[in-house]
């Protein structure tokens, strides 16, 4: 449970094989609307839209999903992974009134640290989204939880900001993120590496996930190099090495983690975010078979829609946000054939954009259809979704999101 735990948050914000077989649309199915570039446009008005009715440069942040189930069920939060991927994503493209709204979300942030209770660095999973209440000078913490994979986020958005615009404070918040994790969840407990943070009621959460170390891997390099201090490089070397151990050569995949004893491997189930991000954050050509596992084992068709799943769990629906995270890997990869695959997935996510249920031109659903299974106690469904939007527009920019521009 950790950036897509949101079924208990549905009431309210304040408390609240692809390419071997299809590689493409499958016959019959929708075709994408326009040119990848108009495709691209309509992504950052999508996100445009969340942005400002959140009030933009007044301290709001965008709810992450609108329209379908969620929208009934009145979800209104703001995940702070969701703000993340929205930052990344306009210091991809990086336009004058791009940067104006990172920079906006990004004090967010800083003010949301700040001014937290604890005072120590940390970000709250969600937050209360939309225009502030009168009197609050920032957003109301939704989901109290810490989860280490999300601060990373948090972090490296931070320094996405910073790069963008200068902004001293940024880089303040990257680190001030990047010592809580260091320093709440660094454990030598059982296998070396990065546990998954502090839960609302305050207690570490000590089981260690290869996608949340990835995360960290990737952060601390990226903040190694922008503070110049090789610390945060050895630091990443240490969540590498936990992806060393949680490798499985002969699967050509990375085990899901480690019990809460740090020690017992935990095989069930199997997710797509370390498959891919790992490889992202690390462009590590020992683990560079995951991209593949990870395109044959959670392949997944719906509706006419090709990509892959969550984990493999569930492979009944497509999960369009991994989908975007397969395109990018693909494209940083660049072997054989892997051109070809990450455009046949990028026409599957385009026509999404325009045809998947509850679509609306503009920005992409969670998944194919309601009711997706990821496996660890949450479904996705076919309703709006800036994170996943966020993706589909870095990837059909060719970007990687631990990398800064």
């Amino acid at each position: 449970m950790n950036r897509r735990a949101f079924t208990t948050l549905l009431l309210g914000s304040a408390m609240g094989s692809i390419a071997a077989t299809t590689g493409g649309c499958s016959a019959g199915g929708p075709s994408p609307d326009g040119t990848t570039q108009h495709a691209i446009k309509r992504a950052y008005e999508f996100l445009d839209h969340r942005v400002d009715e959140a009030a933009g440069t007044h301290q709001g942040l965008p709810r992450s999903y609108t329209g379908g189930y969620m929208a009934r069920h009145h979800s209104t939060v703001a995940f702070t992974y969701d703000v993340a991927l929205t930052i990344i994503a306009y210091c991809a493209r990086g336009t004058k009134a791009d940067v104006a709204r990172a920079a906006a979300l990004s004090r967010t942030l800083v003010a949301l640290q700040e001014q937290d209770a604890e005072d120590d660095g940390r970000l709250r999973q969600s937050y209360a989204s939309g225009r502030l209440p009168t009197g609050r000078e920032v957003p109301e913490a939704a989901a109290a939880d810490t989860f280490t994979g999300t601060l990373a986020w948090a972090g490296l958005a931070l320094l996405h900001a910073h790069r963008a615009t200068g902004t001293a404070a940024f880089r303040s918040g990257a680190v001030r993120a990047a010592q809580w994790i260091q320093r709440e969840a660094s454990s030598s407990t059982g296998t070396p590496g990065y546990s998954g943070g502090i839960n609302a009621q305050g207690d570490e959460v000590r089981w260690k996930s290869s996608e949340h170390n990835a995360d960290v891997a990737g952060f601390f390099r990226a903040l190694a190099g922008t503070v110049d201090d090789d610390t945060w490089g050895s630091r990443a070397d240490t969540a590498v090495a936990f992806l060393d151990a949680m490798w499985d050569g002969e699967q050509g995949a990375f085990w899901t983690g480690t019990g809460t004893d740090g020690t017992t491997v935990n095989r069930t189930p199997v997710p797509e975010d370390p498959q891919t991000w790992s490889y992202l954050a690390t462009r590590n050509s020992r683990h560079a078979a995951s991209l593949d596992w990870a395109r044959k084992h959670l392949a997944a068709e719906d509706g006419g829609f090709v990509g892959v799943s969550v984990s493999d769990a569930d492979t009944s629906k497509v999960w369009f946000e991994g989908t975007a995270h397969l395109v990018c890997a693909l494209r940083v990869r660049n072997g054989d054939r892997d051109g070809e695959q990450a455009d046949r997935l990028l026409t599957s996510l385009r026509s999404a954009q325009a045809h998947a249920p509850h679509a609306d031109a503009y920005g992409l659903v969670a998944a194919s259809s309601d009711g997706l299974d990821t496996g660890d106690g949450d479904r996705l469904y076919a309703s709006l979704h800036t994170g996943t939007t966020a993706w589909f527009a870095l990837a059909a920019r060719r970007a990687n999101p631990f990398v800064l521009q």
